[in-house]
């Protein structure tokens, strides 16, 4: 069976989401969605390399923070085995971002928004509290 890539974003995607779901708190759950939401806007504002850092600082070291498991779902992303990876088989995404090529960056730029606009939607679906509006 032939998959497009939208279909394997997607499915990964899901795939980080359930994982999120099973291993944290409703609380990292809930922030999690916030920080997805607003990550998209942060890459397109200061760059990839810009914003991972900034996940990485706010998470200050700490592996079950909200900021370090986006980094970390997206570092998963961009740097799996695959032909369509942008860092294809690296270790650790900074270290990828800073001594990768500038056609390399901007093709990682592009596919982490792609990927992003999955892993927003499933994860605002399930993790985000919507307030009932009164009738």
């Amino acid at each position: 069976m032939i998959r497009t890539l939208g279909q394997l974003r997607a499915e990964d995607a899901l795939n980080q989401v359930r994982k999120i779901e099973k291993e944290c708190s409703p609380e990292v759950q809930e922030k999690f969605a916030t920080y997805t939401e607003g990550l998209p806007a942060a890459i397109l504002n200061n760059g990839l390399g810009q914003a991972c850092a900034a996940l990485l600082a706010r998470a200050e070291g700490k592996k079950d923070d909200a900021h370090y498991l986006l980094f970390e779902a997206l570092e998963k992303w961009l740097c799996r085995d695959d032909p369509h990876a942008p860092y294809r088989k690296s270790e650790n995404l900074m270290d990828a971002i800073v001594g990768g090529s500038r056609s390399d960056y901007i093709l990682a730029q592009e596919e982490a928004l792609a990927w992003l606009e999955w892993l927003k939607k499933f994860a605002v679906a399930f993790f985000k509290k919507h307030e009932k509006k009164e009738s």
